[in-house]
């Protein structure tokens, strides 16, 4: 199955340990999107969401992976879909082609503009993107997003485990 991955599941190694068979097929746009940190979560804080815009020119930078059906509804409960995430079906341009995707982006109801993100939770997102070479201008726009600390350290550090090398 072909899953775009645009917020902190681009991260390699956090994508993996949630779906073991993930395997980086290629970058890809999704435009008429914009990335913003605005879906509630259980945790307090803001995570990310590919918000349609219909504007031609936003667009969400992100990266196309392969992963086997049997450990789609592992994705499926990690992701939160039904409580907060929906799963739509979406065309996606890579460096030749488009391409049909799935992906997951929040519900109108699990929208608050006023959250920020942890600051563990935007640094895996800016590890996922230097990972895979996403644009500097598309980094810069992740680095430029106002973020908080978590006040539960050890929920930090069981994250930041993903950005160690």
């Amino acid at each position: 199955m072909k899953y775009f991955a645009y917020g902190s599941n681009m991260c390699t190694r956090r994508l993996r340990d949630r779906v073991p068979s993930a395997c980086f097929d290629e970058r890809a746009i999704l435009p008429g999107f914009t990335l913003k940190f605005h879906k509630k979560s259980r945790d307090g804080s803001g995570k990310g969401n590919a918000l349609y815009t219909r504007n031609p020119a936003d667009e969400v930078q992100g990266v196309i992976f392969d992963i086997d059906e049997i450990e789609k509804d592992d994705l499926d409960r990690v992701e939160g879909r039904g409580n907060g995430y929906n799963q739509i079906t979406i065309r996606v341009h890579t460096a030749n082609d488009v391409i049909e995707v799935f992906t997951y982006v929040a519900d109108d109801s699990a929208i608050d503009d006023s959250l920020m993100p942890y600051t563990w939770y935007k640094d895996i997102v800016l590890s996922g993107a230097r990972e895979h070479s996403l644009p500097e201008d598309y980094i810069h726009k992740i680095e430029s997003v106002e973020a908080q600390q978590d006040p539960d350290k050890q929920r930090e550090a069981e994250n930041r485990k993903f950005l160690s090398t």
